[in-house]
């Protein structure tokens, strides 16, 4: 006899961080590759590698040194609709990215945030997914990023923030 349990994935928590302990993460990461970088330029030269297989009708299950994640398409693209799918998940890589990239260029800065919060919109169209319409480029034809900051700091100070984050996102470079 079997049983199965279908219960709800479950995601490992995201450890609570003092901004003392953040400030000091960012700080110390910034030593490090400041002083690797230094003693040996070609340390600044990273590969990342993600590897993949596929499963059910169009899921993906994915490896990132530790990780495991997969990436689905929804029913009407032929998907199982068991994950997110790679263009949301493109569009969440660029709102971590940003978040990265906004912390720590807030601390080099010296700009206060208290939260941090973004949305990200993109528009795909359909026909150059499905090779309908060569004049339509198959991946997003427009994204839209809004972030919301908090905290102390005048509005030109977050202006000042932006400007170094969209300055040195690597994730932006691929839209």
């Amino acid at each position: 006899m079997s049983i199965t349990i279908n219960s709800a994935p479950t995601l490992a928590p995201i450890p609570a961080v003092s901004e003392a302990e953040r400030a000091e993460r960012l700080i110390g990461a910034g030593n490090f590759w400041g002083k690797r970088i230094t003693e040996d330029l070609s340390t600044a030269a990273l590969t990342y590698t993600v590897t993949g297989e596929g499963h059910g009708s169009v899921a993906s299950r994915l490896t990132a040194g530790k990780h495991v994640f997969h990436i689905d398409e929804p029913a009407g693209l032929a998907g199982d609709d068991i994950a997110a799918s790679p263009v949301e998940i493109a569009l969440g890589a660029f709102i971590a990215c940003q978040i990265v990239v906004y912390r720590l260029y807030a601390q080099n800065l010296g700009i206060a945030i208290d939260t941090i919060e973004a949305t990200a919109e993109g528009d795909l169209d359909v026909r150059g997914l499905f090779g309908m319409d060569k004049s339509v480029r198959p991946g997003f034809s427009a994204i839209r990023l809004n972030i919301r900051v908090s905290g102390p700091e005048t509005d030109e100070r977050y202006a000042e923030l932006q400007i170094a984050v969209d300055a040195n996102c690597p994730v932006l470079e691929l839209f």
